[in-house]
């Protein structure tokens, strides 16, 4: 009987293993099939014959882009995006999910602004509306208006208010009786014990404020001010002839829109692959204690 649920635990562990390598090779091919494409040559592309391996290997599309200001400049605004947006919904959320975290005697406004919260995370005021406010703020062509135009991340907030909520009560009621005020209480036990919440919500926000690209196409009149996903999203390539040299003209013959695309794509994903093993081990974490409560 021991050797019969052995052979069957070794069964279980030898098909999960398995599993978890399909899985995690249908998560690194999308990824390295990008690469692939960047770095082969147009005929190869055209053909339909590239797929585990660059054919014939060229670095042109890379050249390519690192002529392009605008590719840079995007990127960099994006990189100012992410900044912002990460500083400022860190704080937002932070002095928002604790006063939530509290009892409705404690805090009595706390059930009519959770009821506000979710309505408004179910419900949206439109398109129209939106952008008339923003407008009417002054953030058209504005890097705030991609900052503060996505509003309040409620999930975040409902995420961090329950990870303060699992926090033992009798540390803050000690604080109390030792004078401790919320300010003290919120900063000097809180937040160095939320650590993995809050790279959970870290990351959400980069990942949101580097991957959103349509708020971009709304807010600015202007191609130079588009973040990265937004530029990269402009499918075709304007050319001005009058700019094109010998160099740059053999250069163009050997790759296509499809491999530059591929190039500028996966430098765009580059930044999230290197940040993300820094917070995955606060990742699962942090979900998991921001959401056993209600």
């Amino acid at each position: 009987m021991v050797e019969d649920r052995s052979a069957v635990a070794r069964l279980f562990n030898g098909v999960n293993k398995v599993l978890l390598i399909l899985i995690t090779l249908l998560c690194i091919l999308p990824v390295w099939y990008t690469l692939v494409v960047s770095l082969s040559d147009r005929a190869a592309v055209a053909g339909g014959d590239v797929f585990f391996w660059p054919q014939g290997l060229t670095f042109n599309s890379y050249a390519t882009i690192v002529e392009d200001g605008q590719f840079f400049r995007s990127f960099f605004i994006s990189v100012e995006r992410v900044v912002l947006g990460a500083i400022i919904a860190f704080f937002v959320v932070l002095l928002m999910a604790y006063p939530l975290s509290k009892t409705a005697k404690e805090f009595k406004p706390r059930n009519i602004l959770m009821w506000l919260l979710i309505f408004c995370m179910l419900f949206s005021g439109g398109l129209v509306p939106w952008y008339m406010t923003m407008k009417s703020l002054g953030m058209i062509n504005n890097i705030w208006g991609l900052v503060l135009g996505g509003g309040l991340p409620v999930f975040n907030v409902i995420l961090v208010m329950n990870f303060f909520r699992n926090l033992p009560k009798e540390m803050e009621e000690s604080a109390l009786i030792d004078g401790a005020g919320p300010w003290r209480i919120l900063f000097g036990i809180f937040l160095p014990l939320s650590t993995p919440v809050m790279a959970t919500i870290l990351v959400f926000t980069i990942v949101g404020h580097w991957n959103e690209f349509f708020q971009a196409l709304v807010l600015m009149t202007k191609n130079e001010n588009y973040p990265l996903q937004s530029y990269i999203r402009q499918v075709t390539i304007v050319l001005n002839p009058a700019k094109i040299d010998a160099e740059s003209a053999k250069r163009l013959a050997t790759m296509s829109n499809q491999t530059l695309n591929a190039a500028k794509i996966f430098i765009s994903m580059l930044p999230l692959l290197l940040i993300y093993p820094f917070f995955q081990k606060y990742f699962v974490k942090g979900i998991t204690l921001g959401s056993v409560k209600g």
